[in-house]
């Protein structure tokens, strides 16, 4: 009876491993389109959530591609930029947006960082400043280490010689190894970065 509550035990435990991304990415996505989708109140289910994404894209277009639609969203940036109490938030938004998917993306860098000389302990992260002499800090450079499991992270500042590119891996392998806790299993092969 207990090898059989055993069995029991440990394929139930499989089978959780198994459906758990599947529901929470599932999930996820449901709830993402649920959230689009009612946007525009009072159509049927789907029509919402395409008229969204294709107004976004219409203006994503009108705004990279069309000369007038250029100069209506920089005309817009700049008044934001200058509107008293919303700069702050807009400002923030727009930097923390422009570096994950803009064309001055700052998490395209991986690196490995020395943390600790003795024991020697190295982490991951992304190089978002190449040189810190702007902030009198000459030879330092700034590295985000984001947290695992977690949309978190913390900036550390360091001197150039305790870091090392890392060269086995995209930025989103990177992300992807540092996010995960270092358990992906689609880098595992792959990463042999001497030190």
């Amino acid at each position: 009876m207990r090898k059989i509550t055993a069995i029991f035990f440990r394929s139930f435990l499989q089978g959780l491993l198994i459906l758990s991304p599947l529901a929470v990415t599932g999930y996820i996505i449901y709830m993402v389109f649920s959230s689009v989708d009612t946007i525009i109140p009072e159509l049927p289910t789907g029509v919402g959530f395409v008229l969204v994404v294709a107004a976004i894209t219409a203006i994503g277009y009108a705004g990279t591609k069309l000369f007038i639609g250029r100069m209506l969203f920089d005309a817009f940036d700049y008044v934001m930029q200058r509107a008293p109490g919303v700069k702050y938030i807009y400002t923030s938004i727009k930097d923390i947006m422009d570096s994950f998917v803009g064309d001055k993306k700052r998490f395209n860098v991986p690196v490995w960082v020395m943390t600790s000389k003795d024991p020697e302990i190295w982490r991951i992260g992304f190089m978002t400043q190449k040189e810190m002499a702007f902030l009198g800090m000459s030879g330092k450079v700034a590295v985000y280490l984001p947290h695992s499991y977690a949309v978190s992270g913390w900036v550390i500042v360091v001197d150039g010689s305790n870091i090392k590119q890392v060269t086995k891996m995209n930025a989103a392998e990177a992300m992807k190894f540092a996010v995960s806790g270092g358990v992906t299993s689609s880098t595992e092969d792959s990463i042999d970065d001497s030190f």
